[in-house]
């Protein structure tokens, strides 16, 4: 059976390794950001991954197999980029039950009274020709605040585009900073992010 601590290094370990092959599938296209640039709506084929470390090892991860949103790349200046998105914490899975549960209710996600968390870009920087840095407001349980992720550009076909996303995002500030300090306050998103042109 599968402890906690050896679910969340399993799942650190495929994803690892899902991005790795991704980036190297993706490296001979060696498109930039400004060729793909175009609207797209987020893929349900994308993994919406987190974890949340805990003191001495372990931790919890899963993923939310629920969302949607859309990717606005502009041709001329990628500063004037936009991405939405929408997830919901209801949906969220971590291969156990009773974790899945205690996730739903009103000491973390509190989905019942709150069925979603949205995400709405602000600002856009390229960062280099394949990665940019999405300044946006993260809103969960009726608190928003201003937070960052990191996308880079993995692969595209002329329709369907891939991006690696990550970012750490802090429990605390939305009220469910439940477990502290035994589970870390910040939770780690890993993210394979796909988009379709429309």
């Amino acid at each position: 059976m599968l402890r906690e601590g050896h679910l969340v290094m399993l799942h650190g370990s495929l994803l690892s390794g899902a991005v790795a092959m991704l980036l190297l599938s993706g490296a001979a296209w060696a498109d930039t950001l400004a060729d793909v640039a175009g609207r797209y709506a987020i893929a349900p084929s994308s993994a919406i991954s987190f974890s949340v470390g805990q003191v001495g090892g372990g931790g919890i991860s899963g993923k939310f197999p629920k969302f949607s949103g859309t990717i606005e790349l502009d041709p001329g200046n990628i500063g004037r980029s936009r991405v939405t998105f929408t997830l919901a914490p209801g949906s969220v899975t971590t291969g156990e039950a009773r974790v899945e549960k205690f996730l739903r209710s009103d000491a973390v996600f509190d989905a019942a009274a709150y069925p979603s968390i949205t995400f709405r870009s602000i600002r856009v920087t390229q960062l280099d020709s394949s990665t940019a840095a999405i300044d946006g407001i993260l809103a969960a349980r009726g608190k928003s605040r201003q937070e960052r992720f990191t996308a880079t550009l993995v692969k595209y076909d002329g329709r369907n585009v891939t991006f690696h996303v990550v970012g750490d995002v802090l429990r605390s500030p939305y009220g469910m900073d439940v477990g502290t300090p035994i589970y870390s306050n910040v939770v780690k998103f890993d993210m394979i992010v796909q988009g379709r042109k429309f």
